[in-house]
């Protein structure tokens, strides 16, 4: 039993890891070849590497080895995701994938390392001051 837990739990980590780093380069792009705002663009890199940095404490090896992308439930587009009006809708939609994915690693890594689930409380309020910024450029 315990192993098809730690399963499921390396594939919550791999799934919201893979959907944070995903949606910061979107935000990062945007601010990067859309907005041309250099001190964004960095900061959204930064945030980026940061939560490399962070989850790299995770076993690696467990995470990867755990993802099932066709047996993957969820994986299926949704209609939400095919309506963006313009760039600020998917810079917006981007911004909060980045924020839950970062809440549900937090959350499962408190049965980790505690450690690492306040490093990813920190990132995400980071992620709340740029987003922030960005809105009031």
């Amino acid at each position: 039993m315990r192993n098809i837990v730690q399963k499921q739990l390396c594939r919550i980590f791999d799934a919201n890891i893979n959907r944070a780093k995903e949606g910061l380069r979107v935000c990062e792009d945007i601010c990067r070849f859309i907005e041309d705002n250099e001190k964004l663009t960095q900061a959204y890199k930064k945030a980026r590497h940061q939560l490399t940095t962070i989850v790299s404490q995770l076993p690696k090896n467990l995470v990867l080895e755990s993802r099932s992308v066709e047996k993957d439930i969820g994986r299926k587009t949704s209609l939400t995701e095919r309506k963006r009006k313009n760039v600020d809708d998917i810079f917006d939609a981007n911004s909060q994938r980045v924020k839950e994915s970062i809440r549900v690693l937090e959350e499962f890594a408190k049965l980790v390392s505690p450690r690492i689930s306040d490093s990813l409380k920190k990132l995400r309020y980071e992620i709340y001051q740029l987003e922030q910024k960005r809105l009031l450029h």
